[in-house]
């Protein structure tokens, strides 16, 4: 089991960056795969981006494609997400997932492929 937790929020204005960060509780981090999804008020949550375990391979949601960047550090038991050029559309709450796979080369983009989930951290973006 891994407990996942994020931080990094905050209150931005349109065009600023943020680093959103979700450290993993246990050791054995590289064993999961790592996603970062999000939630508007009144709207299902959506992909963002995710991370094969070796951080080989990544995946972005259209929507954030050439401006968010998904990493992490396996030694550090932690995932990045580094979003540039934020636009009040980004508003929402951002969680960080995690899936243990056999795969060092997957990432998931399914809500339904993520079984451990951090509590959310609040991304504003306004003028």
């Amino acid at each position: 089991q891994v407990q996942l937790v994020e931080s990094g929020g905050g209150l931005v204005q349109p065009g600023d960056s943020l680093r959103l960060d979700c450290a993993a509780s246990r050791s054995r981090f590289d064993s999961y795969v790592v996603g970062w999804f999000r939630q508007a008020p009144g709207k299902e949550r959506e992909f963002v981006a995710s991370i094969s375990r070796n951080a080989y391979n990544t995946r972005t949601a259209d929507s954030v494609s050439g401006r968010f960047t998904i990493t992490r550090d396996n030694a550090k038991n932690t995932a990045y997400l580094q979003m540039n050029s934020l636009k009040p559309e980004d508003t929402a709450i951002y969680y960080c997932a995690a899936k243990r796979h056999s795969s060092s080369y997957t990432t998931k983009s399914s809500r339904g492929d993520y079984d451990h989930w951090g509590q959310g951290t609040q991304v504003t973006v306004s003028s």
